[in-house]
């Protein structure tokens, strides 16, 4: 059942060898600090370019 939840960390890297925890969690948080890197981009210039409401312009 685990092997469904995560079926990824049993595939072997490009040298036919199963990768490291480590190696395994370095690419895990990268690929995590990229995801968010592009969220945190999305939401700036959704934020910069979304035009007020008049709820926006009584509560300020």
């Amino acid at each position: 059942m685990s092997q469904e939840a995560a079926p990824e960390q049993s595939v072997p890297s490009s040298g036919g060898a199963p990768k490291g925890l480590l190696q395994q969690m370095e690419e895990l948080m990268a690929a995590l600090t990229a995801d968010l890197s592009q969220l945190d981009a999305d939401l700036q210039s959704s934020a910069g370019s979304r035009p007020t409401t008049p709820q926006d312009e009584t509560s300020a």
